[in-house]
């Protein structure tokens, strides 16, 4: 992890050591204001914690340029390891261990086909459109392969600050899809990127477009079967060892280190890291928290939630402090005009816009003719949110911009330092603007009496406050989670009718019978003697499988 302060001191020196705690001190620091800051604006229509964040970066990079007298605007430089190995994976991580299952798989083929094909069309029309378009612009010699890195780099969307302009109790429908999409979609992105820079596109044939389609197909399913497989793991050790006999700190330790060994271990492999420690969130909060202790289970519920709003805020806050980097303007204010400058900006986010809509839209109609209720369908109000929401691109494409245009966060080629310059303006402008708006559009075009309908109608229920619940639900015709009869479907009509509540019914029935006597789960509650579980519900003490 490059942590190469602005000073250009090296860690080795003594001075250097101060400087290393100053920076991360005022990191410390200006994380509490946000948080003080955002819990007065919690009531904001129009204001959230990212957004605040970023001003807040911007606010204290733009005092330490002049500080340094207009020398640099930066405390650390930005790092692609820093992001990628250490912010990310708590973010990704904790969005799958607190989703809401049942509202994520029921819409889980439209996730993908918003994160996957919505992804190869925003892909095509950002490239295409770039070539044909940012060519004319005159602003240096750019081949092929950064017009399809421009397509690969802004076509990943900003799933961190989704979910803080998404409520997933009031919207449940639009943030599981938009937040979903938003998953694959980074997934997507990162793998369309890293193929363009390994492409050989001077041989380019049919044979091998397939091949790249068959490449994609698989790292997506290898990638989501490794984080299954560490979370179910993770399950069987903790339900077998029994860490919670001789001390909770083991078992949630082991919970959070191999959520973090499935990442690490996907990203050696060159599959997708963002995928596997999503869906090892998901396999973890369904069989693995269920197998800890109570105090075990408060424990890593709000650890969880706390490591991924730190990254987050840290996130935020490093990306605005970078924006004001005095190295890459100068080079970009020396070398071109302002309105170029405003033009690229202005024609990338153009391009953006446009082909979110390419795929949104018709996307959206396929899926509604897979539906057979309304109340499954999208509508056009909900695809404008979607659309919308969509638009805020955010630290991903800064990474992979600084991976494609720089090298160790430096450049000193004009038509690389405003690749680089254009790439924050955007992001800023999305971040800022889109992401303002998008509470203000909501309430616009879904009204609070239709958001408290749709949170009643589509959210998943609580758990149930009980542990004696499931055990008494666990009837043969009773969902054990929602705790109300599931009507048998009598006819292959009526199996059509309603797909998804028969799919969920035959999976709940796979789950009792074989999932959950080998991994734990739901019913399942640790015994350990003396502990508030063995006083107040005695009779589950027999329930180990």
């Amino acid at each position: 992890m490059e942590l190469g302060l602005g000073m250009g001191m090296g860690l080795g020196d003594p001075p250097a050591d101060y400087g290393s705690i100053a920076a991360v001190g005022m990191f410390v620091a200006l994380i509490c204001v946000c948080i003080v800051v955002g819990h007065l604006l919690e009531e904001s229509r129009w204001m959230n914690e990212s957004i605040t964040a970023l001003i807040i970066g911007l606010g204290t990079g733009g005092v330490i340029l002049m500080v340094s007298s207009w020398k640099h605007s930066r405390i650390l430089v930005f790092s692609e390891d820093l992001f990628f190995i250490y912010l990310l994976p708590p973010i990704i991580f904790n969005a799958g261990f607190q989703v809401k299952k049942k509202q994520f798989f029921r819409n889980f083929m439209t996730i993908t086909l918003f994160g996957a094909v919505g992804t190869l069309i925003s892909f095509s029309v950002i490239s295409l459109g770039s070539l044909g378009l940012i060519s004319r612009l005159n602003i240096g010699s750019l081949d092929l392969g950064d017009y399809l890195a421009l397509g690969a780099i802004f076509s990943a969307t900003d799933s961190v600050c989704t979910l803080q302009v998404l409520n997933q109790d009031e919207t449940p429908f639009l943030y599981s899809l938009v937040f979903g999409e938003g998953v694959v979609n980074d997934a997507t992105s990162v793998v369309l990127f890293n193929a363009m820079q390994n492409f050989d596109l001077a041989n380019f044939s049919s044979v091998k477009f397939l091949q790249f389609i068959g490449n994609f197909l698989y790292l997506f399913a290898t990638s989501t079967f490794l984080g299954v497989a560490a979370g179910l793991l993770s399950a069987y050790i903790i339900k077998k060892l029994y860490f919670g006999r001789h001390s909770t700190d083991r078992e949630v330790s082991i919970m959070m280190l191999m959520a973090y060994l499935s990442y690490m271990l996907a990203e050696l492999l060159d599959l997708s890291g963002i995928l596997t420690v999503f869906f090892c969130g998901i396999v973890m909060s369904h069989y693995t928290w269920h197998n800890v202790t109570e105090s075990s289970r408060v424990t890593t519920k709000h650890a969880f939630a706390t490591l991924s709003f730190i990254a987050e805020t840290f996130l935020f806050l490093y990306v605005g402090m970078d924006a004001l980097d005095m190295e890459k303007w100068k080079i970009v204010g020396e070398t071109f005009s302002p309105m170029k400058s405003i033009a690229l900006s202005s024609t990338i986010l153009f391009l953006v816009l446009v082909a979110r809509a390419a795929f949104v839209f018709p996307l959206s109609f396929l899926a509604n003719l897979t539906k057979k209720t309304e109340e499954g369908k999208i509508s056009i109000k909900q695809q404008v949110i979607i659309w919308w929401a969509g638009l805020m691109r955010g630290a991903v494409s800064i990474a992979l911009a600084y991976n494609k245009f720089t090298r160790s966060g430096h450049t000193q080629l004009p038509s690389n330092a405003i690749m680089i310059t254009s790439t924050i303006t955007v992001v800023l402008f999305s971040t800022m603007v889109f992401g303002l708006l998008t509470k203000p559009l909501i309430r616009l075009l879904i009204p609070a009496r239709h958001l408290n309908r749709e949170s009643s109608a589509l959210s998943d229920p609580p758990s149930p406050k009980s542990f004696l619940d499931p055990l008494i639900l666990n009837g043969s015709d009773v969902d054990p989670e929602i705790g109300v009869g599931i009507r048998r479907p009598t006819s292959l009509r009526l199996l059509l009718a309603s797909p998804t509540r028969s799919v969920h019914h035959y999976w709940r029935k796979f789950d009792n019978a074989f999932m959950r006597p080998v991994f734990g789960g739901r019913g399942f509650v640790p015994f350990v003697p003396g502990s508030p579980t063995e006083r107040s519900v005695p009779l589950l003490q027999g329930n180990e499988n």
